[in-house]
Parts: structure tokens; sequence; C-alpha cells
């Protein structure tokens, strides 16, 4: 059974930093593609960065610059470093994999910028 467990968000002001954390397990974690979404309040859940078994590496738009994400193959976990916080950023963030064809989620943490 796939399992996502995220962590790490919380409360920062604007230009603040957190970094997020996905625990995973059920699945071959070198082998695969994870991704970090977002879904701001009253919005769609959003891709915000994706990383390959390889290492490479998409962001959205609204994030080059700022997030930066990594995997750790030994541990099975995914980061999510998040610097140069706005409020815009602000929403719960989720771990994922596509994995047998099917969508996997973790339970989400909050982000919230705020002054």
């Amino acid at each position: 059974q796939v399992r996502l467990v995220e962590s790490g968000g919380g409360l920062v002001q604007p230009g603040g930093s957190l970094r997020l954390s996905c625990a995973a397990s059920g699945f071959l974690f070198r082998l695969n593609t994870l991704g970090w979404y977002r879904q701001a309040p009253g919005k769609q859940r959003e891709l915000v960065a994706s990383i390959t078994s390889g290492g490479d590496t998409t962001y959205a738009d609204s994030v080059k610059g700022r997030f930066t994400v990594s995997r750790d193959n030994i541990r099975s976990r995914m980061y999510l470093q998040l610097n140069g916080l706005k409020s815009e950023d602000t929403g719960d963030y989720y771990c994922h994999i596509n994995f047998r064809g099917r969508d996997w989620w973790g339970q989400g943490t909050p982000v919230t910028v705020s002054s």
C-alpha cells in the first residue's frame, strides 16, 4: 500500500523559508517520479514541482528560482525547500505519485504566509 506523509508546514512571514518533507513507502521510491502540489483556498490543486527518478526537476513558473525540490532515495523522502515566500504561496501542500495507473496523495501540510 502506497503511503505518503507530508510534514514541515507552518506559519511564516513574507520573505521567509520553510522546508517540507514527504516520507514515502509501499513502492520502489528510487524508480518513480514524484511531485509536490498545492491547493490554495477556493482554488484548484496545482503542480508546484516534480522530480524524476534520475533527479530531473520541473517547476511551476510562479515558484521558479524560489523553490527547490530534492529527493533522498536512501531514506525514501522527497523535500521541497521554499524560499522567498509570498502570500500567494499560502495553501495546503501535497506529495503525489502516479503509481500503477492511480494517483496517490498524502494528507497535506498547510503553509500560511502572513505578517
